[in-house]
């Protein structure tokens, strides 16, 4: 039988093309990837730089569109803006705007967010640290419950000084240490600090940069985890390491406390008119332990108008059968401290060089004190004195104060008191009158029986 080239039979109807058949190939030099697939014949160069060119071509029409499109909406977004002021509501910021693409927002919008916070800092200032808020979502996976909670708590200052922030963190390490299990193929002195403390150390210090009586405890702790044997049973070393917190908190906290509040207190002459700044946990205990042993004396309270923590003392310590005068500010310094003879005030830290780290306003008070011809006493713990570094000034080693970091100021938390403006040093360690002088702090530190401080 005769075929036609089609290879149907010759004289027989062609079937006609039904709706569900393949578009015909569009003309031209330029096939779109459909017709390309079907099409085995291959390009010729021409046709491939052909192709390329109209990409290249719908690509830029496609980005000229988005830009006006963009252009379009601007005003809309503005208005919108606008309007959710006038109805009290907080304009979206970019970063929420991107999220509602269904991204999440990129590393660099949380960069861009961080420095909008500190844009009211000069440059001059940017290495200072600031305490702020981790949120849970981003802490690390291995970060404990208990440290979680101490760093919010020290984010949010409702631990501000720093031994109350050193009590949270050996707590919240002995939790830490209680649940811990050494992997197999471990050792506990070898396995604890890098993997386990590290991170719940890292997250304490974003949250608020290390106070003093942390680094110096720290490094404490991981001598003694290092100091053990990789062959050591993970209970007894566990038990031991609990036990050394402990002590940790009974004699350089606890007892430390109480031994300076006594030694101070026998410093404190019968009829003195004493001077203190602000509120310190020390001075509060020293004053009242005097009143206990039976010393009559006057308290000049100079506040600071930030923190406002004079006014508790001053309720406190006329309780106590105390007479106060309370001062809100500075403002007047000069006359108060006049007829002042004993000026005692709280420190954060002391240096190698003997310079005091306290509250902003201490060097004020002191360096008046001082010219005024009073005694200018400081209390501290040893766990807070800084062996190895010194400080001239208050822009090294210190902190910006968030609740007042604002676009036009922003706040110190503590300035530095040199050497020359403090009288002596009362410490749980009694020598000679029960204080030392601020030079003499590497020779204290090495009279102490730990070979760990001294």
């Amino acid at each position: 039988m005769a075929t036609e080239s089609n290879g149907a039979p010759a004289g027989a109807p062609v079937p006609k093309e039904t709706k569900t058949s393949a578009p015909a190939p569009a003309e031209g030099p330029v096939a779109g990837p459909a017709a390309a697939a079907t099409n085995p014949e291959k390009l010729t160069p021409a046709q491939l730089k052909a192709k390329a060119k109209a990409e290249k071509a719908a690509r830029r029409q496609k980005v000229i569109a988005n830009k006006e499109a963009v252009a379009a909406a601007a005003p809309a977004k503005e208005a919108g803006k606008g309007k959710g002021k006038q109805d009290g509501q907080p304009a979206q910021s970019k970063q929420h705007r991107g999220s509602m693409s269904g991204r999440r927002p990129s590393i660099g919008g949380l960069v861009e967010k961080e420095k909008d916070v500190r844009s009211g800092i000069p440059e001059c200032f940017s290495h200072v640290p600031m305490a702020k808020r981790v949120p849970l979502s981003q802490a690390h996976k291995d970060v404990d419950p208990a440290v979680l909670v101490a760093g919010q708590q020290m984010a949010t200052f409702a631990i501000k000084d720093s031994i109350s922030r050193l009590e949270a963190t050996l707590l919240a390490f002995k939790k830490v240490i209680e649940s811990y299990e050494t992997p197999k193929g471990n050792s506990l002195s070898r396995h604890l600090v890098p993997h386990v403390l590290n991170p719940q150390i890292e997250h304490l210090t974003e949250c608020r940069p290390m106070c003093f009586a942390m680094g110096n405890a720290i490094r404490l702790l991981k001598t003694k985890i290092n100091s053990f044997d990789i062959n050591d049973p993970e209970d007894e070393t566990k038990e031991e390491l609990l036990e050394w917190i402990d002590t940790m908190i009974n004699e350089r906290i606890k007892l430390a406390e109480y031994l300076i509040a006594r030694n101070a207190a026998g410093l404190i002459e019968e009829g003195e008119k004493v001077l203190t700044y602000g509120r310190h946990r020390l001075v509060e205990k020293t004053l009242l332990k005097a009143k206990e042993i039976g010393k009559t004396f006057d308290v000049t309270i100079i506040d600071d108008p930030y923190e406002g923590g004079g006014q508790t003392l001053a309720k406190t310590l006329r309780q106590a059968g105390i007479n106060v005068l309370y001062s809100p500010n500075l403002g007047g310094l000069r006359p108060k401290v006049a007829g002042a003879t004993n000026v005692i005030l709280g420190g954060e830290a002391i240096f190698a060089n003997g310079s005091l780290n306290a509250a902003s306003g201490t060097a004020d008070v002191a360096m008046a004190g001082q010219n005024a011809g009073a005694k200018v006493t400081v209390l501290c713990e040893t766990i807070n004195f800084d062996r190895e570094r010194v400080s001239v000034d208050a822009l090294t080693y210190n902190e910006i104060d968030p609740e007042r970091n604002t676009a036009e100021c922003f706040r110190l938390l503590y300035d530095n008191t040199q050497d020359k403006y403090i009288s002596g040093v009362v410490t749980e360690f009694e020598s000679g009158g029960g204080n030392s002088p601020a030079q003499a702090i590497l020779a204290l530190l090495r009279t102490r029986e730990d070979p760990q401080i001294a």
